[in-house]
């Protein structure tokens, strides 16, 4: 299938789908870790979404509480489909780390 072709049924797509699909194509890249940055003094050095203060524990915490990823990037408008994807994808790299901050939030 050429790109021309499957451009329609892209754009056909609901936004959850869109993100889906993002997910799919950048996992299938390896390369799921850019737009994450870790910077000391913001959000306690937690990693957070390129350039915002909106960390990757927190949508973790919103989807497991069930929130879609259509309903985060309704409500945190400055982020992008491709955000949630790396957000999944570190959290699934690092775990621990993700858990640890949640922990850490519900214990505050």
């Amino acid at each position: 299938m050429t790109l021309k072709k499957l451009q329609p049924q892209l754009l056909a797509l609901s936004l959850e789908e869109k993100a889906q699909a993002i997910q799919i194509l950048a996992a299938s890249l390896g390369n799921g870790l850019i737009g994450i940055e870790k910077t000391p003094g913001v959000m306690g050095g937690d990693a957070c979404i390129r350039q915002t203060r909106i960390p990757v524990w927190l949508l973790v915490s919103l989807r497991h509480q069930g929130a879609s990823e259509a309903y985060l990037l309704e409500d945190y408008p400055t982020l992008t489909a491709a955000d949630l994807v790396n957000a999944w994808l570190y959290a699934e790299v690092y775990p621990e780390e993700i858990e640890a901050a949640i922990a850490r939030q519900e214990a505050a």
